[in-house]
């Protein structure tokens, strides 16, 4: 037995040279051939996350169409991805597959007007309430600021759970494309920018960690399994012992406190 599993290990770590060795030959010459090698390996990839993505969205948002984008995304990863790094492809291409995803879906505006008014309305009460009480807003206190019962509230959270399925990528925009910072952009070398964008991307980082760092401690361990560890929001509710529903609550809950924060924030970056 103990053969055998060193012969896996063996096998995994081989493959990992040969395209390791794929990844820098690419890189030199840009081959094409060796790019269509990438996408047909990694086409699975995107599925997945366009599957992940699906959960919780409006009916009219179709599967097929969140592959398509996601696409663009794979394409990009693979132009961009940098084999020094010492970054798995797969965990870089994943950000950039969500990240495709939702900079399309945002293009086409799916999101109804009144979800997207409402949804502003209780991102605004749950950080105006925070602020001025110095601490974590409760369901009953964010349910009274809106005229709402707190059936009525939760109901209200369920309905726009899925515009808040947002990728840390929107979370992290700073204004037009030029001034964004996103976790593809932590793990690409920065070689290429100036002295003056790395500082501003740089201090954008900062005060998003420090928003994130003020989230609820298990608003804050959704964040950190749904987007770094890519699990489920049913495998998360195992891990934390709650409902699937539960967790799209608090996912919801928390991506509207950093928005708010980021937002009315002294940079105001979204």
């Amino acid at each position: 037995m103990g053969k055998l599993s060193g012969s896996n290990t063996e096998a995994v770590a081989m493959e990992q040279q040969v395209e390791d060795a794929l990844w820098l030959k690419y890189r030199e010459n840009r081959d094409l051939k060796i790019r269509e090698t990438f996408i047909k390996q990694y086409a699975p990839l995107v599925k997945y996350v366009a599957g992940k993505v699906a959960v919780g969205m409006p009916h009219n948002v179709e599967f097929d169409d969140l592959v398509q984008f996601g696409v663009f995304g794979l394409l990009d990863a693979i132009d961009k991805f940098d084999p020094d790094k010492n970054v798995k492809f797969k965990t870089y291409a994943v950000t950039r597959i969500r990240g495709a995803i939702f900079d399309e879906l945002r293009s086409i505006d799916w999101v109804p007007r009144s979800v997207r008014q409402k949804t502003r309305e209780v991102e605004d009460a749950i950080g105006s309430l925070e602020a001025r009480l110095g601490r974590t807003a409760t369901d009953q206190e964010v349910a009274k600021a809106l005229g709402l019962s707190e059936e009525e509230y939760i109901k209200t959270l369920q309905k726009i759970s899925g515009t808040s399925m947002l990728s840390i990528n929107e979370v992290w925009y700073s204004g037009d494309d030029n001034d964004k910072a996103s976790i593809g952009d932590s793990i690409e070398s920065p070689a290429s920018l100036n002295p003056e964008v790395i500082a501003e991307r740089d201090e954008i980082r900062r005060v998003i960690v420090e928003a994130i760092n003020e989230l609820p401690d298990k608003e804050k361990k959704i964040l950190v399994l749904y987007y770094f560890e890519d699990l489920t929001l049913k495998e998360i509710g195992q891990v934390l012992e709650v409902t699937e529903s539960r967790v799209s609550q608090l996912h919801t809950k928390a991506i509207m406190r950093l928005r708010f924060k980021l937002r009315n924030g002294p940079r105001g970056i979204v």
